[in-house]
């Protein structure tokens, strides 16, 4: 037990790179951005959407027009009411070429937005979005995307202060000056010590049940883990990888779900992978229940690509392990018990989990198919640039999810996609996925998107999905009310602390 406190204490591993929700990136900014701020809609803990400062919305007939309803008892934290304009100021910004913004590509789907951002439009009345009144914002889509309301509770969304930015400028994010207006507001900000919320009285949502919130800021796991175990802290939200087993039976131990999903990629371009039947055998020459048993940290084995916890998830599609059938295929595409087979790169990016996968794969494939990989490990940035311009035979990425819609997960093998790197087009799966974009009947989409895993899982293979990864986290018996979703959300408002 401890002593009656009105304090919720958590660990971040660095400094937030900033508090500018045009420009922050990272999970550690995300940790403080969801709580100092609100979108126009909120996930409840099934993450589905439900209102937050849009009280209500209409959807034009055709998909392509959203006139957003703000709700009217909104102030920010210096009194000012919100209006819809400061989220046609927060757009513009973040699309505004001179921002610099990463996550500009997010509104592209608003018409003349990717224009605009590119400097070949000029002027911003020509983007569709638009205030009416101070209470209703329009937006204006060039294409129907039944999952843009989902992406509103992203922070690059949220509306923003154009006099404040103004008045203060890079300095806007600083405890005196920032103003914003969700459950809680930044009390202080103590560099490479911690940083301190405190609840806003003028919240227009219920109340937060702790006074403060403390984020402590510790790089090392072992000093994080030691200031958990003497009461320092109420919550770990990430077992490192390695040391998962030494906590999987303490009693402040729990799991999630995490729409996250781990993979192996081919280039497609480079022989022998140009050939189906050999993507085919490799598919179905592992085994992928071997995963958690070497990690430890309950991943959950996948065939198919959409995540558990996610609408499209099919257990059912994909190529299961089938030691015959690999070997069959592969003797199919000429290498009869891997004879000839070509030596070929598997390349992953250093971590340790990282290595103990792919070492795992190499001996798998060595006893199917008697193939042999030479293992290649690079740092990450290293390997992202290698997979952009030249991606090796066989290579590791994961996914995690940005908004929680099949659309986020898919997307990514299209053709036109910048994160596809396996150099695989089909204009099939092409138009599957644009047509579950403009479809609006969850039946129908997810019909549709089922088709698409079979052609990326089953069909034509440029990937295979190993499996899901599993959040891994200790919180002491006397915090309630913190709900870890699937997407990992750092959610405080309905946290309390029992006496």
């Amino acid at each position: 037990s401890r002593h009656p406190t009105d304090d919720f204490r958590f660990r971040v591993t660095s400094e937030p790179p900033s508090l500018d929700w045009s420009l922050a990136t990272d999970h550690v900014s995300k940790d403080f951005l969801f709580n100092i701020m609100d979108g126009l809609i909120q996930y409840d803990e099934n993450l589905n959407v439900k209102p937050a400062l849009a009280e209500r919305w209409d959807v034009s007939r055709n998909g392509k027009r959203y006139t957003f309803h703000l709700r009217k008892d909104v102030v920010w934290t210096d009194g000012k009411a919100l209006t819809a304009h400061d989220f046609v100021y927060g757009w513009q910004r973040l699309l505004n070429p001179k921002t610099g913004a990463e996550y500009a590509y997010f509104l592209f789907d608003v018409e003349n937005a990717q224009e605009y951002n590119r400097g070949e439009i000029t002027d911003f009345n020509k983007v569709g979005v638009h205030a009416a009144d101070n209470d209703t914002l329009v937006v204006d889509l060039w294409h129907p995307a039944s999952y843009f309301i989902t992406i509103h509770q992203f922070w690059v969304t949220y509306p923003m202060r154009k006099d404040i930015i103004d008045k203060h400028g890079n300095r806007w994010t600083e405890p005196e000056h920032i103003t914003t207006l969700g459950p809680f507001k930044l009390k202080s900000w103590e560099h490479d010590y911690r940083i301190i919320l405190e609840a806003n009285p003028r919240y227009w949502g219920p109340k937060p049940k702790v006074k403060t919130v403390t984020a402590y800021i510790v790089n090392e796991d072992s000093t994080a883990l030691s200031l958990y175990e003497t009461g320092k802290l109420d919550i770990i939200r990430e077992i490192p990888p390695l040391v998962i087993s030494k906590y999987l039976n303490h009693p402040d131990h729990q799991t999630a779900p995490y729409l996250r999903g781990y993979y192996y990629g081919f280039n497609v371009e480079k022989k022998p992978f140009d050939d189906i039947r050999v993507r085919k055998a490799f598919a179905m020459a592992i085994d992928r229940s071997q995963f958690p048993k070497i990690l430890g940290g309950n991943q959950i084995p996948i065939t198919s690509w959409v995540p558990k916890g996610m609408p499209g998830y099919e257990p059912t599609v994909g190529l299961e392990f089938n030691k015959s059938k690999a070997q069959k295929l592969l003797a199919e595409a000429g290498y009869p018990h891997g004879q000839g087979f070509p030596t070929f790169q598997l390349v992953y990016d250093s971590r340790d989990d990282n290595k103990v996968v792919a070492e795992n794969l190499q001996n798998q494939l060595k006893d199917t198919l008697n193939v042999n990989p030479e293992i290649i490990n690079q740092e990450w940035k290293i390997h992202l640039k290698q997979l952009t311009y030249d991606a090796p035979h066989f290579w590791r990425l994961g996914w995690g999810a940005d908004f929680p819609d099949p659309d986020n997960f898919l997307n990514l093998f299209t053709s036109h996609s910048g994160n596809n790197h396996t150099r695989w087009k089909n204009s099939e799966y092409d138009k599957l996925i644009a047509a579950a974009a403009s479809e609006y009947n969850l039946k129908k989409r997810l019909t549709i998107y089922k088709k698409a895993q079979q052609i990326l899982t089953e069909k034509d293979v440029p990937i295979i999905p190993l499996f899901l990864e599993s959040l891994n986290f200790l919180i002491k018996p006397y915090i309630e009310g913190y709900i870890m979703d699937a997407m990992a959300t750092h959610n405080l408002r309905h946290v309390s602390v029992s006496h």
